[in-house]
């Protein structure tokens, strides 16, 4: 628009000649103009012309007008209070005419209110608001490390947990060294047959040669070697307690004697096989008691699991026995009555037979998954080994018992 100017001042000339009147205001002007007389200021072919272009100058007019109503609804903002001031008449056509952009009168601009950004000022405002809160925090995390550094400092200096805990999940594995092996194969010879090897005091069991090759590969476990063993978890508790949970070792004869009443269950039978002078304790201060199940060719291990509250069944073929599951809980009743006075309530204890675990895939290992089942439980650690490790699992048992002899 920047021709508009000299349009608008052609114009006025002609709308002279040919508009009895035209009224526009500008900055509260009116402008006026009369009729004149035309006879020596147009000829008719030329009328016809002018009277066009002031039509189309018609149309700038309005333009301006369109201006001045923008203006007056600024002037209606001015008198709300808002802190703006609208520019004049003259100077909005002037800057029209000028060709400058008309971002000025946009109804939709915010007023400004300060030299900042609106959304800047609100972030400052809102920033000064949290200043308090996030010096007051900052002051409480700078205190806590400055305590954290000095119970360090305070605190003597411990084995890092987690390689405690590796070197517990290791134990069970540890290699053999060399004399372990020739001691082990010597007992295994057939020189050492009728040899008496080892003779367990505390249980009265005697290890023959014969009876050790039971842990050869193939064959399966007897009940000596089994009892033997798990006697020796025992002693192992009382000697580290912190390292192992308190435990309760049934020999493989208790579950037998247990169910051989006429109604499948008699607890007189084994009444006095866990009496305080024989135990030095009670099963009820255990935190697990393992039994030993054989099922003719199978060996598997129930656990009543006082730490958990829970009665657990564990088959390396992946059975289950209900009657089991029937009588541990009437056992444990019946116990903890006769030996503490109590009345124990067993009814909201989890039944479990355990699925996850490992499993047999021969004919013969069910003996050694069974005692290490009883082995790692009493470790509290899961049961993280396999089929391949019974070959080991095999030749160490062999070799803790034999280390009964140095003892």
């Amino acid at each position: 628009m920047a021709n508009l100017l000299s349009k608008y001042n052609r114009a006025k000339e002609v709308a002279k000649g040919s508009c009895k009147f035209v009224s526009f205001e500008i900055e509260d002007e009116v402008v006026e103009v009369t009729n004149v007389d035309d006879a020596n200021d147009a000829s008719g072919d030329s009328g016809v012309e002018e009277i066009a272009m002031v039509e189309s100058e018609r149309e700038d007019v309005n333009k301006l007008g369109e201006l001045q109503n923008i203006r007056d609804k600024y002037r209606e903002l001015d008198e709300e209070n808002l802190e703006f001031q609208p520019s004049t008449s003259s100077g909005v056509v002037s800057e029209l005419l000028d060709g400058k952009m008309l971002e000025s009168l946009s109804l939709n601009q915010r007023p400004a209110v300060s030299d900042l950004p609106y959304h800047k000022k609100l972030l400052n405002d809102s920033s000064e608001k949290r200043d308090p809160k996030l010096k007051r925090l900052s002051f409480d995390i700078k205190l806590l490390e400055e305590k954290r550094a000095l119970f360090k400092q305070l605190t003597p200096a411990k084995k890092d947990e987690a390689d405690k805990d590796e070197d517990v999940l290791l134990e069970p594995f540890r290699p053999l060294t060399e004399d372990d092996k020739e001691m082990i194969a010597d007992a295994l010879s057939n020189s050492s047959r009728r040899k008496v090897l080892v003779t367990h005091e505390n249980s009265n069991i005697a290890i023959t040669g014969e009876v050790l090759r039971c842990l050869k590969p193939g064959a399966w476990l007897n009940d000596e070697v089994i009892n033997i063993y798990l006697e020796l978890l025992k002693e192992r508790e009382k000697k580290e307690p912190k390292k192992f949970l308190k435990c309760h070792f049934f020999s493989t004869f208790f579950y037998k004697k247990l169910i051989s009443g006429k109604t499948g269950y008699d607890y007189k039978s084994v009444r006095r096989w866990t009496t305080q002078k024989k135990l030095g304790y009670s099963l009820l201060e255990c935190d697990k008691i393992f039994v030993p199940v054989h099922k003719e060719i199978h060996w598997c291990l129930a656990v009543i699991n006082k730490k958990e509250e829970k009665f657990q069944y564990l088959d390396s073929l992946g059975g289950i026995d209900k009657h089991v599951m029937r009588v541990l809980p009437k056992y444990f009743m019946d116990e903890v009555k006769d030996k503490n006075g109590e009345d124990i309530d067993v009814t909201s204890w989890q039944q479990e037979y355990v699925k996850d675990l490992p499993n047999q895939e021969n004919g013969f290992d069910c003996g050694v998954f069974m005692i290490k089942y009883a082995d790692f439980y009493s470790r509290n650690i899961g049961l993280c080994f396999k089929q391949e490790h019974m070959p080991y699992f095999r030749l160490r048992t062999a070799m803790e018992i034999l280390k009964l002899r140095a003892d």
